[in-house]
């Protein structure tokens, strides 16, 4: 104790010393480190703001676009660019402009006034024709071809007022050009310009990006800072970033599209196409290296190309370029990055942005789902409450006596002298009047009459009285009754649905582990005994609950999958597997698809013996076998009351009422409980029906037994022979009662035989049936389900001198160990990792 409180003060003083501290740095002026971080990203948050919400980016874009031209002379990206922003912001379009025209006017004052000029041309045009345009984002690029093809075509005449042929080639093309960089634009456009972007990118807008991306930095070209060409660095930094991004494929599409636009802007930037594009392969190769690895990559390539190339630039201006580029990628932040790969499929950080998505979504599910079992839940306890019953009871007495007295004592001279005088006497002689009347049917003992004679002048009115308003008493308790049992076995229902809803939710929230390495290690073991895996994918290593799916090469029906694959896996995970499924390929060198799932423990045979009363072809009784899927298996014998098609009509229902309900995942008496509710609510007739359940747990062997109004069951465990018995009334009778589960634990080897009443009580001239019935099930010398079931029955047939006088059905279920037809292989075992 002296070392905790010793252990505490410590703590307190160092509470006390750091809070000192800080309220010293902070008087003093001194901002803790972080504050450092916090003004960063307030200036980010403030810079983000001015550029891309206010779009003064937009000014930077087309600026730079105003200023590329391919092959010195054609300038097809101004009004593709402006009519892109027009149509997807317009209020922005006022800076587009401004950005093109002065880009424009850093290479010629004419260039600029033709930029204004096309411009305004476009707007002229599209702004009173687009109300009769159907889908104005298709006719866009129409209208951006025509019209710079037009307004080329004009401008050449003016200026040397003839038209030659090469003219109108350049002109085409310039259109053409414009036709296709607006439907790349209109695509790529609000990629840079929204403020938030939830899908990601498909191939076609990556494409389109790349190619805004290219065409923006070619209003570089010619820019030298230091003897560096701000084209060669930017274009490189490019390659650099989508590489470390996206991989190879996506790095050396960069650098191949940015290398073709390069090398349409500038001729002699052609043999850079080279050099990017390898650059782009070797750095996303090299992406698990981070930023080192890619940017090792560029170098590699630039080594290569500048030594064995024909690039026409020194190799020490070249690397000069690559070293400026690799310091701008090394400045890059890691969030810039990370923001922009959660849109590019097929990156890790899409991958994890995609499972918070999906996460999300499952959260949101699994807490729907259970509201609605809190729902259920509190409708089941409102359902369930019940007021006061003795409290009940006086007011129902009270309103009782009043009624008679209204009747009888309302006109009678001495109502003053019973009901204020003597109210206690008279109202406890008139509730014994009832209370007798109530248990010996309208008759009340000679001693209590002859008291009443004396005390009351109307004796034998207000007896009669009494007698008629107790049927509508007993009728009305009779109604509150029903309502009252019905209200509770809703609650039952509505509370079990809730617990199937509750598990169902916990089902969702169970997150799915990510068995990279178990998948790699089972692939390993498999391969290394000569066997070869194309691929393994792990749903599941739950124990009992094993999910593996696997593609191998073509077997040509050697069965592989059976013999060898599943015997090693039960080694390597410690349980027994078995093939699921299995999808082999159709021709030689295709794939087969097998799925391997856990077996249970053990397994039931049955078997089913029936015959109908004198021999008829419709029974009254009805049986089914079912594998529910929580990892059990049910045996069911319902028999209907009497014989017949009826008969076997409800005794049939009940068995498809019980066996969806079970499948549901409910609990096996609130099944029961609801199957008897439906048939003792939905008919007025008297037909009622018994039912002989067992579920038996295919993992462990333990089996429930519930018996309503039917004949004990038995099993046989070598030479012994157990019954299983409880009572209760069948179903239909009576809502209000308990279903008595009997539980037993079973053992491989036994077997389990059901039976309905005219089997048990078959045999004639028999004076103790269970007697009877144990020595002939001790008798048999077979084992098999179907061979018992048939034996019983021909015994019972037998003793009433080869007559049925009443519907028949034996049930037999034999419980055996699941043992795999191949057994297992040892290999190194495998360390599970449980889900």
């Amino acid at each position: 104790m002296k070392h905790n409180n010793q252990t505490t003060g410590e703590c307190v003083l160092l509470e006390r010393a750091e809070q000192t501290v800080m309220d010293h740095v902070t008087g003093s002026g001194i901002r803790p480190k972080w504050g450092l971080a916090e003004a960063f990203g307030k200036l980010r948050s403030k810079a983000e703001k001015l550029i891309l919400k206010k779009g003064y980016f937009l000014v930077l874009v087309g600026f730079l676009l105003g200023r590329a031209l391919i092959l010195a002379k054609l300038a097809p990206f101004s009004l593709p660019f402006f009519a892109a922003v027009y149509f997807i912001k317009m209020e922005r379009a006022p800076l587009a402009l401004f950005g093109l025209v002065a880009g424009a006017v850093t290479i010629s004052v004419g260039h600029a006034a033709s930029t204004f000029a096309m411009v305004f041309l476009f707007l002229a045009v599209y702004r009173p024709t687009r109300k009769w345009v159907g889908n104005q984002a298709r006719a866009i690029p129409y209208y951006i071809g025509g019209l710079l093809f037009a307004g080329r075509i004009a401008e050449r005449f003016i200026q040397a007022e003839t038209l030659s042929v090469y003219d109108l080639v350049m002109a085409g093309i310039e259109g053409i050009l414009a036709f296709v960089l607006s439907l790349i634009f209109m695509q790529s456009v609000p990629l840079v310009t929204a403020n938030k972007r939830k899908q990601p990118l498909k191939t076609e807008e990556i494409v389109s990006l790349i190619i805004l991306l290219a065409s923006i930095m070619t209003g570089t070209i010619g820019w030298i800072v230091y003897g560096l060409s701000i084209e060669h660095v930017m274009s490189r930094y490019l390659v650099l970033l989508f590489s470390l991004i996206a991989g190879a494929a996506v790095g050396s599409t960069v650098g191949v599209v940015t290398g073709l636009i390069f090398s349409l802007a500038n001729v002699s930037s052609f043999s850079h196409m080279s050099l990017l594009a390898f650059s782009g392969v070797l750095g996303g190769l090299l992406k698990e290296g981070k930023k080192a690895g890619v940017s090792l990559g560029l170098l590699v390539a630039t080594l290569l190309i500048g030594m064995y190339g024909e690039t026409g630039i020194s190799l020490e201006s070249t690397m000069l370029e690559t070293s400026a580029a690799i310091l701008l990628f090394f400045l890059t932040p890691t969030s810039l990055t990370a923001r922009i790969a959660k849109y590019i499929p097929g990156t890790p950080e899409h991958t994890a942005e995609q499972q918070k998505y999906m996460r999300k979504m499952r959260d949101v599910t699994a807490k729907r789902v259970a509201q609605f079992s809190n729902v259920f839940e509190a409708l089941s306890k409102s359902f369930s409450h019940h007021e006061d019953d003795l409290g009940e009871e006086e007011k129902e007495l009270d309103f009782f006596l009043s009624n008679v007295a209204e009747k009888t004592c309302q006109t009678c001279f001495k109502k003053e002298h019973c009901w204020t005088r003597n109210f206690t006497t008279t109202y406890g002689y008139m509730e014994e009047i009832m209370l007798q009347m109530d248990q010996s049917k309208a008759t009340i003992p000679p001693k209590l009459a002859r008291e009443w004679e004396k005390l009351c002048s109307r004796p034998k009115k207000v007896t009669e009285a009494i007698h008629q308003e107790l049927a509508v008493y007993q009728a009305n308790q009779k109604l509150k009754k029903q309502v009252k049992e019905s209200r509770r076995l809703v609650a039952d229902q509505l509370l079990g649905v809730s617990e199937v809803m509750g598990d169902f939710a916990k089902e969702i929230q169970r997150e799915r582990e990510n068995l990279h390495k178990q998948e790699e290690q089972i692939m390993e073991a498999i391969q290394d005994f000569g066997l070869q895996i194309e691929h393994v994918e792990i749903y599941s290593l739950e124990p009992g609950n094993v999910d593996i799916d696997m593609a191998i090469p073509y077997c040509n029906g050697h069965g592989e999958c059976e013999k060898l694959i599943a015997p090693m896996l039960s080694d390597i995970l410690g349980e027994t597997i078995i093939v699921n499924s299995e999808e082999c390929g159709a021709f030689p060198h295709s794939t087969c698809q097998a799925t391997f799932r856990s077996a249970k423990t053990f397994i039931v045979e049955t078997g089913v013996a029936y015959a109908a009363k004198g021999g008829g072809l419709v029974s009254g009784d009805s049986f089914s076998t079912m594998e529910l899927g929580s990892g059990k298996y049910a045996v069911a014998i319902s028999d209907g009351m009497g014989n017949g098609e009826r008969a076997q009509v409800e005794s049939r229902e009940t068995l498809k009422l019980l066996q969806q309900i079970l499948q549901s995942g409910i609990e096996e008496k609130v099944a029961i409980k609801s199957v008897n509710s439906v048939l003792a609510l939905r008919t007025t007739d008297e037909i009622f029906s018994t039912l002989d359940l067992a579920v038996i747990d295919l993992q462990n062997a333990s089996a429930k037994f519930l018996k309503i109004g039917s004949t004990p069951s038995f099993i046989k465990r070598g030479r012994k022979v157990m019954k299983i018995q409880a009572n209760n009334l069948p179903m239909g009778i009576v809502q209000d009662f308990d279903v008595d589960v009997v539980s037993e634990q079973l053992k491989a080897g036994d077997l389990l035989i059901m039976m309905s009443d005219g089997v048990f009580e078959g045999p004639k001239h028999v004076g103790n049936y269970e007697m009877w019935m144990k020595r002939k099930i001790n008798e048999l010398e077979t084992e098999d389900p179907q061979e018992v079931a048939d034996l019983i029955m021909e015994e019972v047939i037998r003793s009433r001198s080869n007559k049925i006088e009443d519907d028949m059905t034996v049930a037999v279920a034999k419980i055996k160990h699941n043992t795999p037809k191949w057994a297992s292989i040892p290999v190194h075992g495998i360390k599970k990792k449980q889900a």
